[in-house]
Protein backbone atom coordinates (compact mmCIF):
# COMPACT_ATOMS: atom_id res chain seq x y z
CA UNK A 1 0.00 0.00 0.00
CA UNK A 2 2.96 2.39 -0.10
CA UNK A 3 3.32 2.45 -3.38
CA UNK A 4 1.01 5.05 -5.29
CA UNK A 5 -0.25 4.07 -8.80
CA UNK A 6 1.13 6.56 -11.65
CA UNK A 7 -0.94 6.43 -14.70
CA UNK A 8 -0.70 8.85 -17.72
CA UNK A 9 2.59 10.65 -15.81
CA UNK A 10 1.22 11.69 -12.86
CA UNK A 11 0.68 10.98 -9.25
CA UNK A 12 -2.69 9.62 -8.25
CA UNK A 13 -2.25 9.36 -4.02
CA UNK A 14 -5.60 12.03 -3.09
CA UNK A 15 -8.92 11.81 -3.96
CA UNK A 16 -8.60 15.50 -5.51
CA UNK A 17 -5.46 14.51 -7.47
CA UNK A 18 -8.14 11.75 -9.48
CA UNK A 19 -10.86 14.07 -9.37
CA UNK A 20 -8.58 17.05 -11.35
CA UNK A 21 -6.83 13.85 -13.61
CA UNK A 22 -9.99 13.16 -14.72
CA UNK A 23 -11.79 16.41 -15.12
CA UNK A 24 -8.24 17.51 -17.20
CA UNK A 25 -9.07 14.75 -19.39
CA UNK A 26 -5.39 12.90 -18.05
CA UNK A 27 -7.44 9.78 -16.31
CA UNK A 28 -9.29 7.70 -18.31
CA UNK A 29 -9.11 3.94 -16.86
CA UNK A 30 -10.82 2.18 -13.69
CA UNK A 31 -10.00 3.42 -10.50
CA UNK A 32 -9.36 0.57 -8.38
CA UNK A 33 -5.86 0.80 -6.34
CA UNK A 34 -5.63 4.55 -6.97
CA UNK A 35 -5.66 7.56 -3.90
CA UNK A 36 -4.94 4.48 -1.32
CA UNK A 37 -6.96 6.12 1.95
CA UNK A 38 -9.37 7.60 -0.09
CA UNK A 39 -12.96 6.69 -0.33
CA UNK A 40 -14.74 5.70 -3.63
CA UNK A 41 -18.35 6.24 -4.85
CA UNK A 42 -20.59 4.84 -7.36
CA UNK A 43 -22.99 7.52 -9.20
CA UNK A 44 -26.71 7.62 -10.17
CA UNK A 45 -27.51 11.17 -10.72
CA UNK A 46 -31.83 11.32 -11.76
CA UNK A 47 -34.14 13.81 -12.08
CA UNK A 48 -35.66 15.76 -8.85
CA UNK A 49 -39.20 14.62 -9.01
CA UNK A 50 -38.03 10.68 -8.66
CA UNK A 51 -35.05 11.70 -6.24
CA UNK A 52 -37.46 10.78 -2.94
CA UNK A 53 -38.03 7.17 -4.46
CA UNK A 54 -34.81 6.61 -5.03
CA UNK A 55 -33.39 7.98 -1.55
CA UNK A 56 -35.77 5.51 -0.11
CA UNK A 57 -35.04 2.66 -2.46
CA UNK A 58 -31.41 3.02 -1.21
CA UNK A 59 -32.68 2.71 2.23
CA UNK A 60 -34.62 0.00 1.32
CA UNK A 61 -31.43 -1.99 -0.29
CA UNK A 62 -28.71 -0.48 2.16
CA UNK A 63 -26.69 -3.46 1.29
CA UNK A 64 -26.24 -2.17 -2.12
CA UNK A 65 -26.94 0.82 -2.28
CA UNK A 66 -25.25 2.66 1.01
CA UNK A 67 -25.38 6.31 0.18
CA UNK A 68 -22.43 8.51 1.70
CA UNK A 69 -23.72 11.77 0.03
CA UNK A 70 -27.07 12.97 -1.40
CA UNK A 71 -26.52 16.67 -3.46
CA UNK A 72 -28.87 19.55 -3.96
CA UNK A 73 -31.02 19.87 -7.07
CA UNK A 74 -28.64 20.96 -9.96
CA UNK A 75 -26.11 21.24 -7.74
CA UNK A 76 -22.48 19.78 -9.16
CA UNK A 77 -20.96 20.16 -5.91
CA UNK A 78 -20.72 18.04 -2.95
CA UNK A 79 -18.89 19.89 -0.65
CA UNK A 80 -19.02 16.95 2.38
CA UNK A 81 -17.12 14.41 -0.33
CA UNK A 82 -14.81 16.55 -1.62
CA UNK A 83 -12.84 20.11 -2.05
CA UNK A 84 -13.43 21.50 -5.68
CA UNK A 85 -15.22 18.68 -6.79
CA UNK A 86 -17.72 18.77 -9.74
CA UNK A 87 -19.78 15.80 -10.33
CA UNK A 88 -20.03 16.69 -13.92
CA UNK A 89 -16.54 16.18 -14.97
CA UNK A 90 -14.42 14.39 -11.89
CA UNK A 91 -15.42 10.87 -12.50
CA UNK A 92 -12.97 9.32 -15.57
CA UNK A 93 -15.99 8.17 -17.20
CA UNK A 94 -20.29 7.90 -16.88
CA UNK A 95 -23.04 6.83 -18.32
CA UNK A 96 -25.80 8.58 -19.65
CA UNK A 97 -29.06 6.85 -19.68
CA UNK A 98 -32.68 7.83 -21.53
CA UNK A 99 -35.73 5.55 -21.06
CA UNK A 100 -34.01 2.92 -19.26
CA UNK A 101 -31.55 2.73 -22.96
CA UNK A 102 -27.90 3.09 -22.28
CA UNK A 103 -27.17 5.78 -24.88
CA UNK A 104 -23.56 7.12 -24.17
CA UNK A 105 -20.72 6.60 -22.73
CA UNK A 106 -18.63 10.09 -22.15
CA UNK A 107 -15.55 11.83 -19.85
CA UNK A 108 -17.95 14.96 -19.18
CA UNK A 109 -21.90 15.02 -18.51
CA UNK A 110 -21.71 19.20 -18.35
CA UNK A 111 -23.10 18.90 -22.02
CA UNK A 112 -26.49 17.13 -20.68
CA UNK A 113 -26.03 18.71 -17.25
CA UNK A 114 -29.89 19.87 -16.14
CA UNK A 115 -30.92 22.44 -13.07
CA UNK A 116 -33.30 19.33 -11.95
CA UNK A 117 -30.40 17.10 -11.60
CA UNK A 118 -29.87 15.05 -7.95
CA UNK A 119 -26.52 13.63 -7.11
CA UNK A 120 -26.07 10.41 -5.12
CA UNK A 121 -23.14 8.76 -4.47
CA UNK A 122 -23.13 5.57 -3.31
CA UNK A 123 -20.28 3.58 -1.01
CA UNK A 124 -18.10 1.55 -3.36
CA UNK A 125 -16.49 -1.92 -2.59
CA UNK A 126 -12.71 -0.37 -3.40
CA UNK A 127 -13.15 1.35 0.09
CA UNK A 128 -12.69 -2.09 2.08
CA UNK A 129 -10.17 -3.82 -0.75
CA UNK A 130 -7.54 -1.55 1.21
CA UNK A 131 -8.52 -3.10 4.75
CA UNK A 132 -8.05 -6.66 3.16
CA UNK A 133 -5.00 -6.05 1.53
CA UNK A 134 -3.32 -4.47 4.19
CA UNK A 135 -4.22 -7.70 5.85
CA UNK A 136 -2.23 -9.24 3.71
CA UNK A 137 -5.43 -10.91 1.30
CA UNK A 138 -4.58 -10.79 -2.52
CA UNK A 139 -6.97 -9.61 -4.68
CA UNK A 140 -6.95 -11.31 -8.26
CA UNK A 141 -8.38 -8.00 -10.21
CA UNK A 142 -5.69 -5.47 -8.46
CA UNK A 143 -2.74 -8.10 -8.90
CA UNK A 144 -4.25 -8.32 -12.63
CA UNK A 145 -4.48 -4.55 -13.35
CA UNK A 146 -7.95 -5.13 -14.11
CA UNK A 147 -11.83 -4.02 -12.95
CA UNK A 148 -13.54 -6.40 -10.55
CA UNK A 149 -16.01 -8.84 -12.12
CA UNK A 150 -19.82 -8.05 -11.78
CA UNK A 151 -23.25 -10.44 -12.08
CA UNK A 152 -26.65 -9.66 -12.10
CA UNK A 153 -28.93 -11.94 -9.81
CA UNK A 154 -31.67 -13.44 -9.01
CA UNK A 155 -31.85 -11.94 -5.85
CA UNK A 156 -34.44 -9.00 -5.54
CA UNK A 157 -34.03 -5.47 -4.55
CA UNK A 158 -36.81 -4.10 -2.25
CA UNK A 159 -38.90 -1.99 -4.72
CA UNK A 160 -40.14 1.61 -4.24
CA UNK A 161 -42.20 3.39 -6.41
CA UNK A 162 -40.96 2.97 -9.88
CA UNK A 163 -37.62 1.54 -8.74
CA UNK A 164 -36.83 -2.10 -9.00
CA UNK A 165 -34.87 -4.70 -10.33
CA UNK A 166 -32.13 -7.34 -9.56
CA UNK A 167 -28.92 -7.01 -7.20
CA UNK A 168 -25.64 -6.88 -8.72
CA UNK A 169 -22.73 -8.44 -7.17
CA UNK A 170 -19.03 -8.17 -7.04
CA UNK A 171 -16.65 -11.36 -6.80
CA UNK A 172 -13.66 -12.02 -5.85
CA UNK A 173 -12.06 -15.75 -5.38
CA UNK A 174 -10.00 -16.64 -2.03
CA UNK A 175 -8.36 -19.76 -0.55
CA UNK A 176 -11.12 -20.95 2.60
CA UNK A 177 -9.21 -19.48 5.58
CA UNK A 178 -8.64 -15.78 3.42
CA UNK A 179 -12.36 -15.99 2.48
CA UNK A 180 -13.22 -16.57 6.42
CA UNK A 181 -10.78 -13.41 6.77
CA UNK A 182 -11.73 -11.44 4.39
CA UNK A 183 -16.01 -11.65 5.66
CA UNK A 184 -14.27 -10.70 9.17
CA UNK A 185 -12.80 -7.59 7.71
CA UNK A 186 -15.63 -6.44 5.61
CA UNK A 187 -18.25 -6.96 8.26
CA UNK A 188 -16.65 -3.94 9.82
CA UNK A 189 -17.63 -1.57 6.83
CA UNK A 190 -21.52 -1.60 6.92
CA UNK A 191 -21.08 2.00 4.74
CA UNK A 192 -19.32 -0.19 1.82
CA UNK A 193 -21.77 -2.87 1.20
CA UNK A 194 -20.13 -4.77 4.38
CA UNK A 195 -19.91 -8.10 4.85
CA UNK A 196 -20.90 -10.32 1.59
CA UNK A 197 -24.36 -11.69 0.68
CA UNK A 198 -22.97 -15.14 -0.80
CA UNK A 199 -20.27 -17.57 -0.78
CA UNK A 200 -20.10 -20.41 -3.37
CA UNK A 201 -22.27 -21.95 -5.88
CA UNK A 202 -22.95 -19.11 -8.41
CA UNK A 203 -25.68 -21.03 -9.82
CA UNK A 204 -27.36 -20.60 -6.63
CA UNK A 205 -28.03 -16.98 -7.10
CA UNK A 206 -28.84 -17.08 -10.83
CA UNK A 207 -24.82 -16.62 -11.95
CA UNK A 208 -24.59 -19.31 -14.98
CA UNK A 209 -20.58 -18.83 -16.10
CA UNK A 210 -18.33 -16.89 -13.68
CA UNK A 211 -15.95 -16.48 -17.00
CA UNK A 212 -18.83 -13.97 -18.54
CA UNK A 213 -19.40 -11.16 -15.93
CA UNK A 214 -22.03 -8.29 -16.73
CA UNK A 215 -19.51 -5.82 -15.82
CA UNK A 216 -15.89 -5.91 -15.42
CA UNK A 217 -13.44 -8.20 -16.80
CA UNK A 218 -13.15 -12.09 -15.48
CA UNK A 219 -10.35 -13.42 -12.81
CA UNK A 220 -9.37 -16.92 -12.52
CA UNK A 221 -10.84 -18.70 -9.62
CA UNK A 222 -8.22 -22.05 -8.65
CA UNK A 223 -9.40 -25.05 -7.91
CA UNK A 224 -8.84 -24.47 -3.83
CA UNK A 225 -10.79 -21.03 -3.92
CA UNK A 226 -14.05 -20.28 -3.18
CA UNK A 227 -15.71 -17.15 -5.31
CA UNK A 228 -17.55 -14.45 -2.61
CA UNK A 229 -20.05 -12.62 -3.57
CA UNK A 230 -20.30 -8.62 -2.30
CA UNK A 231 -23.49 -6.65 -3.24
CA UNK A 232 -22.46 -4.13 -5.56
CA UNK A 233 -23.08 -0.41 -6.05
CA UNK A 234 -23.39 -0.98 -9.68
CA UNK A 235 -26.86 -2.07 -8.62
CA UNK A 236 -28.87 1.31 -9.57
CA UNK A 237 -27.85 0.58 -13.16
CA UNK A 238 -29.81 -2.63 -13.44
CA UNK A 239 -32.46 -0.69 -11.18
CA UNK A 240 -32.11 1.93 -13.79
CA UNK A 241 -32.68 -0.24 -16.90
CA UNK A 242 -35.44 -1.72 -15.00
CA UNK A 243 -37.38 1.51 -14.27
CA UNK A 244 -36.55 3.02 -17.21
CA UNK A 245 -36.62 6.55 -16.18
CA UNK A 246 -36.47 9.45 -18.67
CA UNK A 247 -33.24 10.27 -17.88
CA UNK A 248 -30.25 9.28 -16.01
CA UNK A 249 -26.68 9.59 -15.59
CA UNK A 250 -24.40 6.83 -13.54
CA UNK A 251 -20.55 6.08 -13.71
CA UNK A 252 -19.40 3.63 -15.87
CA UNK A 253 -18.45 0.61 -13.99
CA UNK A 254 -15.43 0.23 -12.16
CA UNK A 255 -14.77 4.80 -12.94
CA UNK A 256 -15.23 5.66 -9.67
CA UNK A 257 -15.43 8.94 -7.88
CA UNK A 258 -13.05 9.35 -5.90
CA UNK A 259 -13.57 11.38 -2.24
CA UNK A 260 -11.74 13.41 0.13
CA UNK A 261 -13.03 11.36 2.67
CA UNK A 262 -10.82 8.06 4.59
CA UNK A 263 -11.58 4.77 4.13
CA UNK A 264 -10.72 4.42 8.48
CA UNK A 265 -13.36 6.48 9.09
CA UNK A 266 -15.72 4.20 7.59
CA UNK A 267 -14.90 1.20 9.83
CA UNK A 268 -16.58 0.31 12.62
CA UNK A 269 -14.76 -1.08 15.84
Amino acid sequence: MNDVPRRAGYDLATGIDVRQAARSGRLREQTSGLAPGFVQGNLAILPADLASSFLRFCQRNPKACPLIGVSEPGDPRLPELGADLDIRTDLPLYRVWRDGELVDETPDVSSVWRDDLVSFVIGCSFSFEEALMADGIALRHIVNGTNVPMYLTNIPTQPSGPFHGPVVVSMRPFKPADAIRAIQITSRFPSVHGAPIHIGKPEMIGIKDLNVPDYGEPVHVADDEIPVFWACGVTPQSVIAAARPSFAITHAPGFMLVTDLKNSRLANG
